[in-house]
């Protein structure tokens, strides 16, 4: 899994069958500290997330699609929590 931060909505209006009645959104993916990493992604919102919300991401194929309960769906990335608070990770 992984943290991320919602950053807007993704409007399509022509989909693959899989996608239909999805809602689709752009996370940033976020470090320990709660900073930026990597490049954003789209990811299947099953959560109700919003835009400024702190998410949990499930990014691999498989297990996205099996939370989806799609074992066919074109998904990498499914949003399957909204964060309620996050503690920075100290060193060691």
């Amino acid at each position: 899994m992984k943290i991320g931060k919602v950053l807007g909505n993704v409007v399509a209006t022509v989909k693959t069958d899989s996608h239909r009645g999805l809602k689709l959104m752009v996370v940033q993916t976020l470090d320990e500290r709660g900073e930026p990493h990597a490049d954003p992604l789209i990811a299947v919102d099953c959560a109700h997330a919003g835009i400024g919300d702190i998410v949990l991401i499930v990014e691999e194929g498989g297990s996205a699609r099996e939370v989806m309960q799609r074992p066919d769906g074109a998904v990498d990335a499914v949003i399957v929590g909204i964060i309620d608070y996050l503690n920075e990770l100290k060193e060691r």
